[in-house]
């Protein structure tokens, strides 16, 4: 079984309306992704919060390791904004939580025709099956490790930080 933890960004459906950082919620309901796709392997999801993920706090993180630590299972994926991803990455990495935990995103809207939140998630999806326990980015078609991955905000993907 895969629990699926939502927290916001893009892929759950929040837009940037202006520059005073307001943002528009329209909420994608990632579960129709994965059935789109027929997805066989079991899988739950649950709302934890919906936040920008810039806006996303300490307590915030407490709450997403909480809710891990709770799971009876051992492989859970993440859907997050990706401004501050590996942050929250690298908080769940240095806890060494005993499970395989990936965080996903995407860069354009969830509701927008080329968006690549269904990619980002059937990828991420795929990769939890397959890694061991740790903690991961996978977006965009690269597997990146919680202690080695950065966002380049100049050309808007993950790189990894050591190389």
């Amino acid at each position: 079984m895969i629990k699926i933890l939502t927290t916001g960004g893009t892929i759950g459906g929040l837009e940037y309306a202006n520059t005073e950082d307001k943002s528009t919620i329209d909420t994608i309901d990632i579960s129709r992704f994965l059935e789109v796709v027929n997805i066989s392997e079991d899988y739950s999801i649950e709302h934890l919060f919906n936040k920008d993920s810039r806006h996303i706090t300490i307590e915030d993180r407490e709450a997403i390791k909480d809710k891990i630590k709770s799971l009876k299972t051992y492989k859970v994926l993440i859907t997050h904004g990706t401004y501050t991803m590996s942050d929250t990455a690298k908080y769940l990495g240095a806890l060494h939580l005993e499970k395989t935990i990936v965080l996903t995103g995407s860069f354009i809207l969830g509701s927008k025709k080329n968006t690549d939140a269904a990619f980002n998630l059937g990828f991420a999806f795929a990769a939890l099956q397959f890694l061991t326990n740790g903690v991961y980015l996978a977006i965009n078609g690269k597997i990146f490790n919680y202690d080695n991955v950065v966002k380049n905000i100049n050309v808007n993907r993950f790189e990894e930080e050591n190389g």
